[in-house]
């Protein structure tokens, strides 16, 4: 199995910040945001990772990453992409890469504090599909919003003005071979971007789409506020007593 990490993006919600350099270098409290998913996949053992990014500062993965060394592995793939079409657009680029196996896709600013290993354990045991992993919020209308019924999706629906519930998918997806062939029958959506959520509805119209619920805190980090959130939570599980702060 192999992992890919989405960093693309302008981070134009992080504005002045990513003036100079890409959202995903940031730091979420001692380290860059980067690291978060990139350690997650290693963690797991998986050592075939492919970076998409994109915008005026791509150069700096390589230079903060290298050749991955420092997480034990021997290179990191990396690839660009021009523009911004959406979450499917960049997940395109990774075809070649993926060359027919199954892999695991973290979205760079996704910040969570559980091992998604018995997860990516429970996906290889399917025979076909793809996987998602979902989490309950108090703001479903900013995600891709999961409706559930009897223990199985039902339908989802991205960034509705009327959630159908508070389940959203997370930026951890788990896919077979077929992703790409979805990818694309893809038209742009309203936003003007090939939209994962169509992806995932696709596997879930065929039947082929399962779910878990990820345990621990999550938070993406596409705003000051959820960026301040990531910190805070990431202190927290470092036992950083905040009461001291001055």
């Amino acid at each position: 199995m192999k992992g890919v990490i989405l960093a693309g993006g302008l981070g134009s919600r992080l504005y002045p910040l990513t003036r100079v350099t890409n959202k995903h270098l940031l730091p979420v409290f001692n380290k860059p945001m980067i690291y978060y998913p990139l350690q997650a996949l290693v963690e797991v053992g998986i050592k075939d990772i492919l970076i998409v990014t994109g915008g005026n500062y791509a150069g700096e993965f390589l230079r903060l990453l290298g050749n991955g060394a420092e997480f034990g592995l021997k290179e990191i793939h990396y690839t660009y992409q021009v523009g911004e079409a959406g979450i499917a657009d960049a997940l395109r680029l990774a075809e070649d890469f993926a060359d027919r196996d199954r892999i695991v896709v973290i979205l760079g600013d996704n910040i969570f504090s559980t091992s998604i290993k018995k997860y990516i354990e429970k996906f290889l045991k399917q025979k076909e599909g793809a996987k998602i992993l979902i989490k309950k919020v108090k703001n479903p209308e900013k995600f891709g919003v999961v409706e559930i019924k009897n223990n199985k999706i039902v339908s989802i629906e991205e960034k509705p003005k009327k959630p159908k519930s508070n389940y959203i998918v997370t930026g951890i997806y788990m896919y077979d071979y077929r992703v790409f062939d979805f990818i694309r029958k893809l038209k742009k959506s309203k936003r003007g971007e090939y939209e994962i959520t169509d992806v995932n509805n696709m596997y879930l119209k065929a039947n082929l789409l399962t779910y878990d619920i990820l345990e621990g805190f999550w938070t993406d980090c596409g705003t000051f506020t959820s960026l301040l959130c990531a910190n805070i939570l990431v202190a927290k599980k470092l036992k950083i007593n905040l009461k001291e702060i001055q």
